[in-house]
């Protein structure tokens, strides 16, 4: 559509256009008006606005189907870092955690559960969502989300440890529902799909453990509950669902139940796994078997090695992570739940260096499991000698002629528990991770934007894609990778005007420098509500990013008048 005088909004000219199909670039330019493509090619017509792509890339907007901001979009509603890496299209509500439906009452509770298994700080989650957290049910939060302008396009699904907290309260994470709250439950799922939500997420993974350290709501469901649930999403007749699989959310549950649903699911996610036992090649043939059958079912799989970030004051390494990941690395949180069970910073101090907990700490990390961690974790952010920064314990250990356990502990007394380590736990075998990338039946995801703040930080993925998987490693062709992170996501959740380039799709496009596009180290920064930190990643070689046909970045600054995201709803957009 032109204006009466044949002039278009916005041209973008002479890029290699990829169109997020997966088929080969070509040089051309692409028209926009108002919030559509309107035309690709040689024959664009005139436009009030030009950008120059000559030697870019131009492709559709990414497309992030696995990401955690539903609190942060509240008091950041450019939701960064995500569209500074070329993200146009958020997926939230991941893995049965969200803000709604919610009750006043249990407020606390469901941002203390986001704390412990999300990895976000309660204090200042509560001092940026409560003042604004004008919402109850599910319809009328996404309502809520479209009143407050994003930066970008939100899909929400419908969390089910969040619905179960609204319908049990407080005995959601202690016990079955009963035959009438599963009733319930069933209704506000077909009542969250007819507002809008684009599928229904749970977990049945016993490593989501939740507030004061029992499993999360979500992973108490037996499968009747599973079941019911999802066929009720499945009666809007569309929807797709996202989970992590556990003891009774296995394949051959998962198998069953999108038989009887005939609906797709994600699951969260496949990981190479770190000690090449090749757990995860085995899993893969069981997920191709299922796929071979003609069920609908896509692993999400992430492009980084995930690493986690802590210090000895949320000593997550030691309770349900990494453990949980590990043959014979059980879990501490006992022995952890009684130092933070202390007030006074001194008393901590006191308790790490007493002589019978530092014993009981390094007889319980003896094991293979716990060598093979010890290994893996180093020193991140030492702030007073940062050439220790990369040191892993076990060599530190060995220097110091200590036990890894007693080195770990030395170098966070000796910094007033400020230190920060790293634990790479999964995917760091480039070999395998490039198989799993590469492989037909997997989708690109678990990059958990907005969760994990201050622990890790893999929403920088697109352009980590675009520079080591492409140019440096050559594992993927740029038409390939833009595809798994545009038109390829989006048909996870049927999302039908997004992720392509095409004449009436919507106008989400991102313009970068294939030669230079990249991702920064992670850096620190203190900029979340109450000053509470995380971990973010800057973005090189993005010259635009076009939201809904509004030019939102030249770089990495804003040059939107008005934020141009919208809350798009399942049905409408799909």
């Amino acid at each position: 559509m032109t204006a009466p005088d044949g002039v278009i909004d916005l041209k973008i000219s002479g890029g290699v256009i990829i169109d997020g199909t997966g088929a080969p670039g070509f040089v051309g330019d692409i028209g926009i008006t108002g919030d559509r493509i309107v035309a690709v090619g040689d024959d664009v017509p005139d436009s009030r606005r030009t950008i120059d792509a000559a030697g870019r890339v131009v492709c559709p907007g990414f497309v992030d189907i696995h990401t955690h901001y539903d609190a942060q979009l509240f008091w950041d509603p450019l939701m960064t870092i995500s569209p500074f890496h070329g993200v146009t299209t958020a997926v939230i509500g991941n893995c049965g955690f969200g803000v709604a439906p919610a009750r006043a009452e249990h407020h606390e509770l469901l941002l203390r559960t986001l704390e412990k298994v999300e990895g976000m700080p309660f204090e200042s989650t509560w001092e940026g969502l409560e003042p604004l957290w004008d919402f109850e049910t599910f319809p009328e939060y996404l309502d809520a989300i479209e009143r407050r302008v994003t930066g970008i396009n939100v899909c929400a699904l419908m969390p089910h440890t969040t619905l179960r907290i609204y319908v049990l309260g407080e005995e959601a994470d202690r016990r079955a529902a009963t035959s009438e709250e599963v009733e319930r439950m069933a209704d506000l799922v077909e009542e969250a799909m007819a507002a809008g939500a684009w599928g229904f997420s749970t977990s049945n993974h016993k490593s989501h453990i939740g507030y004061q350290n029992r499993l999360a709501p979500s992973v108490l469901a037996n499968f009747e509950e599973y079941r019911a649930l999802i066929v009720a999403m499945a009666r809007s007749g569309r929807g797709t669902v996202e989970t992590t699989r556990g003891e009774v959310l296995d394949l051959d549950a998962m198998v069953r139940i999108m038989e009887e649903s005939g609906r797709p699911i994600t699951l969260s996610a496949l990981m190479a796994d770190e000690e090449g036992k090749g757990s995860h090649v085995e899993f893969l043939r069981r997920i191709e078997a299922v796929q071979d059958a003609g069920y609908p079912l896509y692993p999400q799989v992430s492009p980084r090695p995930i690493t986690l970030r802590f210090t000895l004051l949320r000593p997550n390494m030691f309770s349900h992570t990494a453990p949980g990941t590990i043959p014979g690395a059980d879990f501490l949180d006992d022995l952890f739940d009684d130092f933070l069970a202390h007030d006074a910073h001194e008393d901590r101090l006191a308790h790490l260096a007493d002589p019978t907990v530092r014993r009981q700490f390094r007889e319980r990390t003896t094991s293979d499991g716990w060598a093979y961690l010890w290994q893996k974790t180093e020193i991140a952010e030492h702030p007073d000698r940062p050439e220790l920064n990369g040191t892993s314990i076990a060599v530190l250990a060995e220097k110091e002629g200590v036990a890894p356990s007693d080195a770990l502990l030395d170098v966070g007394i000796a910094t007033d528990l400020s230190a920060w380590f790293a634990l790479t736990y999964l995917n760091g075998d480039e070999v395998e991770v490039a198989k799993l990338l590469q492989h037909p039946g997997t989708r690109l995801g678990v990059t958990d934007g907005g969760a994990h703040v201050s622990e890790l930080n893999d929403a920088c993925y697109p352009t980590h894609v675009l520079a080591h998987w492409v140019r440096e490693l050559g594992a993927l062709s740029l038409e390939q990778a833009i595809w798994m992170m545009s038109g390829r996501s989006a048909e996870v959740y049927g999302i039908a005007d997004r992720g392509r380039i095409a004449a009436g799709a919507a106008a989400d496009v991102v313009v970068f420098d294939p030669e230079t596009v990249a991702t920064s180290g992670l850096r620190r920064v203190f900029d979340l509500p109450g000053g509470a930190s995380r971990l973010v990643a800057d973005a090189i070689g993005i010259d635009h990013v076009i939201v809904n046909g509004t030019r939102l970045l030249a770089g990495d600054h804003v040059v939107a008048d008005a934020l141009p995201g919208r809350l798009l709803r399942g049905g409408a957009n799909g």
